[in-house]
């Protein structure tokens, strides 16, 4: 699985070299799990003694748990995040169905929004456009970046700059 979490996040690190489109990118992903954190809140999976297992719930600790198993300290740093918001998008989701599709509609609208304006800074259509499980690698690669820019991480760092030219255009990709 790691050798697979590499390369999906060589290629979303291939689409997202300008330093605009990835400030973007940290306000627009966010919004967007979240939105769909807060939808998904809204979907009972399983009840047990002490509460209710959502779909939210289910989904994002699938996908923290791949996180783990492929670069613990970016699970680790998601785990903390990402249980924040589960928490907070199951809050607003019990305040009834219809504030929780209004705060998904306007967070999902706002952060797809905020990420096309940041690929037109990248002159690059996003990468889940090329392949879909990009939208997985998203939140891992933003935690990646700030872990990278305070000295973090530097072999995740190292795998993804080997393997990211494979995903550049083939103009930028001559050397």
């Amino acid at each position: 699985m790691r050798n697979w979490f590499y390369e999906q996040i060589a290629m979303y690190s291939a689409y997202h070299r300008d330093k605009r489109n990835q400030m973007t990118h940290h306000l627009g992903v966010p919004m967007i799990v979240f939105s769909i954190m807060v939808l998904f809140s809204l979907v009972p999976v399983y009840t047990f003694e002490v509460g209710v297992l959502t779909l939210a719930g289910l989904l994002i600790s699938v996908l923290l748990l791949m996180y783990l198993i492929s670069a613990p300290l970016v699970g680790m740093v998601a785990v903390l995040i990402y249980t924040t918001l589960l928490y907070l998008a199951e809050t607003i989701g019990a305040m009834g169905t219809q504030v929780a599709l209004i705060v998904f509609g306007a967070l999902f609208v706002g952060g797809w929004i905020i990420q096309f304006w940041g690929h037109a800074f990248e002159g690059r259509k996003p990468a889940l456009f090329d392949n879909l499980l990009q939208i997985f690698m998203a939140p891992s690669f933003l935690i990646a970046e700030i872990l990278f820019a305070v000295g973090l991480e530097q072999g995740l760092k190292a795998e993804i700059e080997a393997r990211m030219p494979r995903y550049l255009p083939a103009d930028e990709n001559l050397g």
